[in-house]
């Protein structure tokens, strides 16, 4: 069959992932294609804070923060319990400090702590600081000409905010692999190509057909393809095929990411696991009919279509994000629902950190997704809730604040529910007239079903046996965690991890050792 070119490694995807895959191999002296089917580098990542759960690490220890492992990975197995297989939960916990390791041994890169608890706070193995590190930030300038391939922020994309001067969290992540993958001088970094088809020669992966504007090339990968392409958060077909909760509009993934590399992978053999989940949030609607991710409420409280409370709102946000999809699968939420507060801030909502900026609240009264009232009667028959059931809601809840403690669900009692309230519990009384309510639906920071991989990161058959050739990670990946979200930083870990793992695997393929085992040493240094 006649190949266009030749690499060892075929790398899919540019986010932490595809980055992490790409530079583990040409580090250890492979050849990389890496191709992302946009127009700019760095996938979800760059829209992202950049965390990584890794526990145990050189850098927590350095600060004298949590780094006991064997809390860490008796914390993650019980939240993530029988989900997934124990030797791919071990594999991640095992990796996360070892990579930090590989990585710091190269000057370009460098972590900060970043105290952030853990989101099932209630276990006595959770750290209420977190096993959290992040990239340090870095100049812009530093990037010279490879700036303007990187994917800004999503403040920056979709809202026109200016370019920063300082790049800090995901951004910096991907700017500081884009300058170690041309340190390298053995990877070819590639914009809009898109994988179509992968090539399976008698079981086994050979390359892939790549879609290009100047038409479809045929990539030979002699170690193996590593699909890091992100999961199918943008595909509204896929979603609808695998009963995904939410809709295109709540996902916080690039346009790019629509599923078509975990498609190859499932017409090559691959089994998948986990389609119907995500990592889930509150979503905060805008005029322009999206749902994006928000987080840090210090005050406020959602109500059902009875007026009636639901949930913690504090909650970390896949738990909420949980919590509004089983209300909505028992009827009591239909979207979008309400978020009710008071005037106490001028009439602006109390949210912290709503991913991108919140803009003119006149844009959202006018789209009607910003509605007040000046008695909450008012604000009731402005929103369609029975203003009776309003008023004792909102009563009920202004008592638990005024005492400081919330009977009906808890908000407070854990560490993540006050991250954002200076440790007091974000309990703050609806009372100062005029009353209003702003909209929110269901976001996603992406799915987190895909193709079915063992420790090594090799995808797997429906039998249960490692298609040869063909590895994945990331949201393309079925997530390690299962159906849980057991601490900032686990998506991005775990696709850095299952990145570094295959590609330390395809390295060691030429030697016939490949899938023996997780090394002790994550590489040579």
């Amino acid at each position: 069959m006649p190949w266009d070119e030749e690499c060892d490694v075929l790398v899919v995807g540019s986010g932490a992932g595809g980055m992490t895959g790409a530079y583990t191999a040409a580090r250890e002296g492979l050849s990389v294609i890496l191709v992302e089917s946009t127009d700019r580098f760095g996938g979800t990542t760059a829209y992202s804070g950049g965390g990584m759960w890794f526990p145990g690490n050189a850098v927590l220890r350095r600060d004298g923060a949590d780094s006991d492992m064997d809390r860490a990975r008796a914390y993650y197995h019980e939240v993530v319990g029988n989900r997934t297989p124990r030797a791919l939960q071990e594999a991640y916990l095992d990796t996360g400090a070892r990579l930090i390791d590989y990585l710091e041994a190269d000057e370009g890169f460098a972590f900060i702590t970043y105290p952030w608890p853990d989101y099932y706070g209630r276990l006595p193995t959770a750290s209420a600081t977190g096993r959290h590190v992040m990239p340090a930030g870095l100049p812009a300038a530093a990037l010279g000409e490879l700036r303007a391939s990187l994917r800004p922020t999503l403040g920056e994309e979709r809202e026109g905010v200016p370019l920063a001067e300082d790049l800090q969290a995901g951004q910096a992540l991907i700017a500081r692999f884009l300058l170690a993958l041309a340190r390298t001088g053995r990877a070819d970094l590639r914009f809009g190509t898109k994988l179509v088809e992968l090539v399976v020669n008698e079981g086994q992966v050979e390359g892939g057909v790549l879609r290009t504007a100047a038409g479809d090339r045929r990539i030979r990968a002699r170690r193996g393809v590593l699909i890091a392409s992100g999961g199918f958060e943008q595909d509204a077909a896929m979603r609808a095929q695998f009963g995904l909760p939410g809709g295109a509009e709540g996902a916080m993934a690039p346009p790019g990411n629509d599923g078509a590399a975990i498609r190859a992978g499932m017409a090559a053999g691959a089994d998948v696991d986990l389609m119907d989940q995500a990592w889930w949030s509150p979503g905060l609607m805008r005029p322009n009919g999206r749902a994006t991710f928000t987080l840090g409420f210090n005050g406020g409280l959602f109500v059902d279509r009875q007026g009636q409370r639901f949930m913690n709102e504090s909650l970390p946000y896949d738990r909420a994000g949980r919590e509004i999809i089983a209300a909505m699968k028992a009827g009591t939420v239909t979207l979008p629902f309400w978020l009710v507060f008071d005037s106490r801030d001028g009439g602006a909502p109390p949210i912290q950190f709503p991913n991108q900026p919140i803009g003119d609240l006149e844009g959202y009264r006018k789209a009607g997704l910003l509605r007040s009232g000046a008695t909450l009667a008012e604000l009731a028959s402005a929103i369609g809730v029975p203003a009776t059931a309003l008023e004792e809601t909102v009563k009920r809840f202004n008592g638990f604040a005024e005492r400081g403690e919330d009977a009906d669900f808890d908000r407070g009692g854990e560490p993540y529910d006050r991250a954002f309230t200076e440790g007091r519990a974000p309990l703050d009384t609806v009372s100062r007239a005029p009353f209003h309510a702003i909209a929110f639906g269901l976001s996603d920071l992406g799915t987190k079903g895909g193709l079915r991989t063992d420790p090594h990161a090799r995808v797997l058959d429906k039998d249960g046996k490692a298609i040869g050739g063909l590895y994945a990670t990331g949201n393309a990946m079925a997530a390690v965690s299962g159906e849980t979200y057991p601490g900032g930083g686990n998506p991005i870990g775990s696709s850095m991890v299952f990145a570094h793992l295959a590609a330390l695997d395809m390295a060691a393929s030429a030697s016939g050792k490949a899938g023996q085992g997780v090394p002790e040493k994550a590489g040579a240094a």
